[in-house]
């Protein structure tokens, strides 16, 4: 076994923190503005698409969405897309489905104090927004998010139902060379327990910073 080390640590490793960090990275991002999307009054039609689509999301399966991401995102896009980019759209897009909700409620928790303190010193929605209540949001809904991160990590190991690279991949495929299902396998979680253990004690470490901050 001593020879496959290289590829659970090397490749399995290394591609499932890579779809992690990219699924945590753009979902977040893409979370922010679903958020927001949701919480404006000037458009109701992208309000209610935009809660349809977080219903559909978090109403449905993830190995669903990342069989329907595989399929279907390379005959909506004009040019060739990777197996890896496809199975990365669908994790982002369901993150930010779950992590959306985490914001709204982590900024429908800011005293609404705050806003119109802010409105009367004359800053405007977008400056009360990413100035005063998303600063206090985050405090919020950080050990939501950091869970987030870790169930991200660990659900990674459905991308293996397509073969890209990430940790269950590569237990597949040296359990196809060796045949030792159950020496595999606990590699596999022991490799797991190590991530998702480093991930907790990092979050908890940076809450207690936020914390000593206040």
């Amino acid at each position: 076994m001593k020879e496959y080390w290289r590829v659970f640590l090397i490749t399995g490793v290394g591609y499932t923190l890579l779809l992690s960090v990219i699924t945590v990275f753009f979902g977040l991002i893409l979370a922010v503005l679903m958020c927001l999307a949701r919480m404006q009054n000037k458009s109701k039609l992208l309000k209610w698409i935009v809660i349809a689509i977080s219903d559909i999301i978090r109403g449905t399966p993830m190995l669903l969405q990342i069989y329907v991401g595989y399929f279907l995102i390379p005959q909506i896009l004009p040019f060739d897309i990777s197996e890896f980019a496809c199975v990365s759209i669908a994790f982002i897009i369901n993150s930010a489905c779950y992590v959306s909700e985490v914001i709204r409620s982590g900024i429908q928790a800011v005293d609404k104090g705050q806003t119109e303190a802010a409105r009367s010193l004359g800053l405007n929605g977008r400056q009360t927004m990413t100035r005063i209540i998303l600063p206090q949001a985050v405090k919020n809904i950080l050990p939501a998010l950091g869970n987030e991160f870790i169930m991200i990590t660990k659900d990674t190991s459905l991308a293996s139902t397509f073969f890209v690279g990430e940790l269950m991949t590569s237990y597949l495929k040296v359990k196809g060379i060796t045949y030792l299902t159950m020496e595999c396998l606990m590699i596999v979680g022991v490799i797991y327990f190590v991530l998702t253990f480093i991930l907790t004690k990092g979050v908890n470490a940076f809450e207690r910073r936020l914390r000593t901050s206040d």
